[in-house]
C-alpha cells in the first residue's frame, strides 16, 4: 500500500530541502491514490476474497466476508499513517512516534481481553449491563481479535491528525513522476522480503506429508520466535537509522560516518546472536509448548540470518542514496529466488532445518551482492577486515555454546562476557573519543 513511499520520502527530503512541504504532499497523496484504487478493486468483491480465504473451512461465510472487510480498512487506514509516521521520523520528534506507536500496542491488546476474557467474566456474573451486553456480544467470537485491530488503527490515525493537518494541496506533478521511478523498485525489493520471511513456512506446509506438515511447522514457527528479539532490535534501528543516514549525505565525511556506524552496528548485533543462543535454555521458556523445543536447533542459523539482514540493511544506504533503487529490487529478488529454490530442492529431506538454513543463506547472498555492488557504484570506506573479525568471532562462539557445551547457559555466557569484555577492549579508544568530550 505504501509503494516505497516512506525511503522515498526521506531521499526526497535530501534532495529538494527547499521544497520539503511537496516532498510531503506527493509522497502521503501518492499513497491516498493507491488506497482509493485498491478500495475500488477490493470492495465490490468482498465476497469472492472471503471464499477465497474460506478455502473451505466450515466457518460461517458471513464471518469470512466481515474478516475480509475489517482486513481491507485496517491495511488502507495503516497506510494513512505511514507519511505522518514518517514526518515525526525526519522532524526528529521518537517520544511523539513511541508514544503513539505504543498507544495502539496498548489498546489492541486491552480491546483483546476485554472481548475475550473481560466480557465474558462481566455476563458470566450478571453485573450492571449484562441484557445490554448479550444483544451484541457473541462469546468465542474471533472476528473481535481484527476487530480489536481495527480499532487500535483508527484511533492511532486520529492521533496522528496534527500532522495529517499539516499537508496541504499543492503537488508539484514532476517530482512525484521521479518519486514513483525511485519508489517501485523499493516496493518490489519490499514483497521479495516478504517472500524470504513467509515462503518457507507456506512451503513447509505443502511439501511436506499432510500427516506431519501441520506438526512441522508449529516447530518451526514457534522456535523462530527466539530470533524475532534480534530482528525487533534491526527494525527499530532501520527506523532511526534511514533518516540519519539522508541526512548525512551531503557532508563531505558521510563515508566515514557511514563506515563507523556500521562498526559499532556489527558489534552490538554480534553480541545479541551470542547472547540469544548463549541463553536459548531460558528463552526457550517463550515457547509454551515443550513439545516443541525440539526445533531448537533452528535458532542458530535464524538468528545469523537476522545479523545478515541488518547488515545489508545498513549496506543499502548506497543504492538509495545514488538513487539506484534498481539494485534493491535485484538483491531482494535474488534473494527470494534462493529462497524458494533451495526450500523447494530441501524441504523434502530436511523439513524446517532446511528452511532455517536457506533463509540464512538467502540473507547472507543479499549482504555480500550489497557490499560488492555497493563498493564498485558507490564506495564507502567499510573496515571490512575489522567487521569480519566480529562477525566470525560471534559465529565461532556460538558453535562453541550450542553444540560443543550442549547449550550450557554457565559456559554460554561466560563465552559471551569474553566477546563483550574483548568488544569494549578493542574498542575503547573509539569509545573514550566519542562519550568523554574534552
Amino acid at each position: 500500500m505504501a509503494f516505497g513511499m516512506e525511503t522515498t520520502f526521506f531521499r526526497y527530503l535530501n534532495k529538494h530541502e527547499d521544497k520539503k512541504q511537496q516532498v510531503y504532499n506527493n509522497a502521503f497523496y501518492a499513497i491516498l491514490g493507491i488506497t482509493i484504487l485498491f478500495l475500488l478493486v477490493t470492495l465490490p468483491f468482498t465476497g469472492e476474497i472471503a471464499v477465497f480465504i474460506q478455502a473451505g473451512d466450515k466457518i460461517s461465510a458471513v464471518d469470512f466476508e466481515r474478516y475480509t472487510k475489517y482486513f481491507i480498512a485496517i491495511l488502507v487506514i495503516d497506510a494513512w499513517c505511514v507519511m505522518p509516521f514518517a514526518k515525526l521520523r525526519a522532524d526528529g520528534k521518537p517520544g511523539r512516534y513511541g508514544l503513539i506507536k505504543f498507544i495502539n500496542i496498548i489498546i489492541f491488546i486491552a480491546l483483546n481481553l476485554t472481548f475475550i476474557w473481560g466480557l465474558p467474566f462481566w455476563t458470566a456474573h450478571h453485573f450492571t449491563g449484562t441484557g445490554l451486553i448479550n444483544q451484541w456480544f457473541v462469546k468465542g467470537w474471533v472476528g473481535y481479535v481484527f476487530l480489536s485491530n481495527l480499532i487500535a488503527s483508527i484511533i492511532t490515525l486520529l492521533l496522528l491528525l496534527p500532522e495529517l493537518f499539516k499537508l496541504s494541496f499543492k503537488i508539484d506533478g514532476k517530482m512525484l513522476l521521479h518519486m514513483f521511478s525511485y519508489s517501485w523498485p523499493v516496493l518490489i525489493a519490499n514483497l521479495s522480503f516478504l517472500v524470504n520471511e513467509n515462503l518457507d513456512k507456506l512451503l513447509l506446509s505443502k511439501m511436506l506429508p499432510q500427516n506431519i506438515s501441520v506438526n512441522q511447522v508449529a516447530i518451526y514457527g514457534a522456535c523462530a520466535k527466539i530470533s524475532i528479539f534480534l530482528s525487533i532490535f534491526v527494525q527499530a534501528f532501520r527506523l532511526g537509522a534511514e533518516p540519519f543516514f539522508f541526512s548525512q549525505a551531503k557532508n563531505k565525511n558521510s563515508g566515514a560516518t557511514y563506515a563507523r556506524i556500521m562498526d559499532y552496528f556489527v558489534i552490538v548485533v554480534a553480541i545479541i546472536f551470542v547472547a540469544l543462543v548463549a541463553n536459548i535454555e531460558v528463552l526457550k521458556y517463550f515457547v509454551r509448548n515443550k513439545s516443541l523445543w525440539i526445533g531448537l536447533d533452528v535458532v542458530p542459523p535464524l538468528v545469523f540470518g537476522y545479523v545478515s539482514l541488518g547488515i545489508y540493511m545498513n549496506l543499502s544506504v548506497w543504492y538509495k542514496l545514488s538513487d539506484q533503487t534498481k539494485y534493491g529490487l535485484y538483491i531482494s529478488g535474488i534473494g527470494a529466488i534462493v529462497t524458494i529454490v533451495f526450500n523447494v530442492i530441501f524441504i523434502p529431506k530436511y523439513s524446517y532445518m532446511a528452511s532455517a538454513w536457506v533463509s540464512f543463506a538467502a540473507y547472507t547472498v543479499m549482504m555480500i551482492l550489497s557490499y560488492i555492488w555497493g563498493q564498485k557504484n558507490y564506495p564507502i570506506p567499510y573496515h571490512l577486515k575489522k567487521n569480519l573479525t566480529y562477525i566470525v568471532t560471534s559465529i565461532i562462539l556460538v558453535i562453541l555454546s550450542f553444540y560443543v557445551f550442549k547449550r550450557n547457559i554457565f559456559a554460554g555466557n561466560a563465552l559471551l562476557l569474553l566477546f563483550a569484555g574483548g568488544a569494549l577492549l578493542s574498542e575503547r579508544k573509539e569509545l573514550k573519543a566519542i562519550f568523554i568530550k574534552p
